[in-house]
Parts: C-alpha cells; sequence; structure tokens
C-alpha cells in the first residue's frame, strides 16, 4: 500500500481528534476521506505530511514510517491544499520552474509543457502573470507541479472547493487519469456528489472515527444517495 493509517489517534491541545483511524491507499487507487467541518479530515492529512505526531497508531508512506523517515515520507508525495499558494506575479512556467528548483529539480522546458499539456491549460494563459488566473486554472498549474515531481501520492485537500461545475468535472478527470496511470491519491473532501463522481474507495468521517466506507462496483460509481444518507445520518447524531 502506498498511504496506510493503522489505528491512528491524534490528540490537538489536549483533546483526540482522532480516534484509532484505519485505511489504506492502493497504486492506481482514489480514496475519498469525507466528512463534515471538525470530522477530522485535515488533521488526518497533517499527519500524513508529518506537521502532529500521532499519541497511538502510526501512518506509513510508500512503506516508511512518517515518524521515523519524515524526510523520505515528503519526497514520495505531492501535496495540494484547497488554495495552492503560487506566485501572482509569475507566469504558469515560472511558478514551476520557481518550485520545482526549490525541490532541487530542473525539468526542460519540453516537460514543462507536456505537464501543462496534461492538465489542458491553454497556450495563451501561459504568458499570463497568475493575478489574472481563477481558481480552477490556478489548480492546473499546482497540479501540473504535482505532475513535475513525478511522486506516486498525491494527497489533495478540499481540491474543488470553488470551481464552478464545469472545471469541477475537467478536475475530476485529470485526477481519475493521474489513478489510471498508477498515482495514489488520497482526497479530503466534504462534497458528496464530487467524492462518488472520482473515488473507487470513500472512507466517512465523523468526530474523529472513521464510521463507514464505501467501494465502488466494478465500472461503476459508488451511489450517490446511499452515501447522502449515510453522511447526513452523521452530521446528525
Amino acid at each position: 500500500m502506498k498511504l496506510q493509517a493503522d489505528q491512528l489517534r491524534v490528540a490537538r491541545s489536549g483533546k483526540e481528534v482522532l480516534c484509532g483511524v484505519s485505511f489504506a491507499v492502493a497504486s492506481g487507487e482514489i480514496y475519498g476521506l469525507l466528512g463534515g467541518n471538525g470530522a477530522g479530515k485535515s488533521t488526518t492529512l497533517a499527519t500524513f505530511l508529518g506537521f502532529l505526531q500521532p499519541t497511538a497508531g502510526r501512518v506509513m508512506v510508500d512503506g516508511r514510517d512518517v515518524g521515523s523517515d519524515l524526510a523520505a515520507a515528503r519526497r514520495a508525495m505531492a501535496y495540494l491544499p484547497e488554495s495552492a499558494s503560487l506566485y501572482e506575479h509569475l507566469d504558469a512556467r515560472e511558478n514551476l520552474r520557481y518550485f520545482l528548483q526549490l525541490a532541487g529539480l530542473r525539468p526542460g522546458q519540453a516537460d514543462i509543457e507536456a505537464a501543462l499539456d496534461r492538465v489542458s491549460l491553454g497556450a495563451q494563459a501561459r504568458d499570463r502573470k497568475l493575478r489574472g488566473y481563477s481558481k480552477g486554472m490556478r489548480q492546473k498549474v499546482a497540479i501540473a507541479l504535482a505532475i513535475l515531481r513525478d511522486t506516486d501520492i498525491l494527497l489533495l485537500d478540499e481540491p474543488t472547493s470553488g470551481l464552478d461545475p464545469a472545471a469541477i468535472d475537467e478536475f475530476h478527470d485529470l485526477v481519475r487519469g493521474l489513478a489510471d496511470a498508477g498515482k495514489a491519491i488520497l482526497m479530503v473532501t466534504h462534497d458528496v456528489y464530487g467524492a462518488c463522481q472520482v473515488a473507487d474507495r470513500i472512507g466517512l468521517l465523523r468526530e474523529g472515527r472513521l464510521v463507514a466506507q464505501f467501494l465502488a462496483p466494478e465500472g461503476a460509481r459508488i451511489d450517490t444517495a446511499s452515501l447522502h444518507r449515510a453522511f447526513s445520518a452523521t452530521a446528525a447524531a
């Protein structure tokens, strides 16, 4: 498994935020971690990234315990936050070169163009400063950055928040393509419909506990109505 949480418990400010959470994400799979505000989704991501330490249990990245080999675990992942922190006074190519150089990478021009082609960022947009970009266009640049880092694992934090429906569909197609190419993807979201559209499996978090998991049938999607009922029941509990 590329990502694994094993009986994960995490406390913040003396309060237990995650209470024995266990799940795993394989290569070629999109796992959606679904829950309302305060369910523990962001805490889960922060623990995989090594920003928080488990009080019990462990998290594994590409077979490595994050607590004992944090640097190697971080090299294996690319993280896309809800609002990617890119430089507005730079264009798309300049942003990519700058952040990749920080990671010790120097991709060629052809590699950069190929990554921007893959995320369908128009040729004219590539020459414009990011201050004029929509959120969807910024997300494309951030995904291109993740592609150029060439990691096997992607962590996505509310990646479609604030996008219009067409941009959401385009983003899901892109993420699905990355998974089909072998990436392991953990997507944190509160969007029931979006999770069903793209995820192979969905874990439902409530107050730090994984209360249900859903598996997409072969060749089909997870049933939105069933997941919505379960999500509504946990929200009302």
